[in-house]
């Protein structure tokens, strides 16, 4: 069968210990197996203590001496281990990155990981023309830091955010990583935490070209048995960080097509299919870290909205927004404050739009703005009130931040690419009259 059942995937030496126990004594078992993570059995109800939650215990100063009762952790969800793999697609979106394979009588059969999920999947049904340097586009971005940052700063922080794992970069080249499993070595050795992260990091850092396809980056995760793959340009400088997680989803519509060629053997889940292809369809067509469309989707609705307008004889317009020296905002106060503003520069615009304007984030620090019934005249007058909206935002740690505006009128001529050079075009009149206004393109 191409899909394989749960049970045939599934770890079957786990690493487990009744909740009744004490805090320390599944510390000490994790560290016996040094395992990054250890099930806790409450029943028939599987949950799971990670390295992350250590962190949160030390910080709170519990009782390691206390019963495990005592913590609130996540439970990890439950497939029978005869159901076929095609039921743990809807799993992949929780936060534990494990699915517990059971018997029919709930009891614990084994563990099923992103690992193994990706492990089952042939490389040869994948995309193979689809290049990480588009997917990295959607890919939600990982913690980078400089290699001076104090230990106990950055586990504060793995801890508060639940990061896995965070890249160490030295002028943008990474030198090193540090997973919770150095998490782990770090906590055991009872090591110095007020020296800089670069004395435990692993290294060297394995990566991958940004030009390699989905199925060359499956392959590395196979070979290396890597949870994630470190992309880099072509100056070995970083790109970014795609996540086994990340890399299932973008198989996915090639498993639907599959579906269909094997009806006879996945009839009883069609139903369930149908369900998760609408989910997907709709996480696929959203930027993971605004939430707004992403530039496949804007690119599709732009079609069915200049059809409308033509057949309706109403106007259209386009506004191309851009933040204000963003690069100096990320180099002086790093990339993760570099999102925040760029979260709050997309609610600002949501918060200030009409339900019928579409906006997308057109990339890094660009937004486009599809105003469907709006002439040039009223889409400057909106663009103007969304300037003002973002000149009056006090961002935390950044302050006062400003943003250009460029505003063309939809033709109907226009193709996407030809309005958006418009806008664009507009964009760079505003930025050259010392940004922080809004300028018209009239063709």
């Amino acid at each position: 069968m191409i899909f394989p059942v749960i049970g045939s995937i599934a770890t079957t030496s786990v690493v487990s210990i009744e909740i009744n126990n004490t805090i320390s004594s599944a510390i000490k078992k994790m560290f016996e197996h040094e395992h990054r993570n250890i099930v806790i059995i409450d029943d028939n109800v599987y949950r799971i203590l990670r390295v992350s939650d250590i962190l949160n215990i030390k910080a709170k100063k519990i009782d390691l001496n206390s019963s495990l009762k005592n913590l609130e952790l996540l439970e990890i969800p439950t497939l029978n281990r005869d159901k076929n793999i095609l039921h743990t697609l809807e799993y992949l979106s929780c936060e534990v990155e494990y699915i517990c394979a059971t018997n029919d009588d709930g009891s614990l059969y084994g563990l099923i990981s992103h690992t193994d999920i990706i492990s089952s999947i042939d490389p040869d049904t994948l995309m193979d023309n689809f290049c990480l340097l588009d997917f990295l586009k959607l890919s939600r971005r990982t913690k980078w830091i400089g290699k001076d940052v104090k230990t106990t700063d950055l586990l504060y922080e793995m801890a508060k955010n639940s990061f896995e794992s965070v890249i160490v970069i030295d002028d943008f080249t990474p030198i090193g990583i540090f997973t919770t499993k150095d998490v782990l070595k770090v906590i055991e050795k009872n090591e110095d935490l007020n020296l800089p992260i670069s004395r435990y990091m692993s290294t060297p850092v394995e990566t991958i070209s940004k030009n390699c396809s989905v199925k060359e980056a499956l392959d590395f995760l196979k070979q290396k048995h890597y949870k994630r793959v470190v992309v880099v340009d072509d100056d070995g400088k970083m790109s970014g960080v795609i996540s086994q997680k990340e890399l299932i989803a973008t198989t996915y519509s090639r498993w639907a097509v599959l579906t269909k060629e094997y009806q006879h053997e996945l009839s009883e889940i069609n139903t369930a299919l149908v369900k998760k292809n609408i989910k997907y369809k709709e996480i696929a067509s959203r930027d993971p870290l605004t939430k707004l469309y992403n530039r496949y989707k804007f690119t599709e609705l732009y079609k069915s909205s200049f059809e409308a307008m033509i057949e309706g004889e109403h106007k259209m317009s386009l506004i191309m927004v851009d933040i204000d020296n963003f690069k100096k905002i990320n180099d002086t106060y790093g990339h993760n404050v570099g999102d925040d503003v760029i979260v709050q520069i997309s609610q600002t615009l949501i918060k200030n739009l009409r339900n019928i304007d579409i906006v997308c984030r057109w990339g890094g620090e660009e937004f486009v703005i599809l105003l469907t019934s709006a002439g040039i005249n009223n889409a400057t007058i909106l663009a103007e009130k969304l300037r003002k909206y973002i000149e009056e935002l006090e961002i935390n740690s950044v302050g006062k931040i400003s943003a250009s505006f460029g505003v063309c009128q939809i033709n109907e001529e226009d193709d996407l690419k030809s309005a958006v050079n418009r806008a664009d075009e507009a964009l760079y009149l505003a930025k050259k009259s010392g940004k922080n206004c809004v300028k018209q393109q009239i063709k």
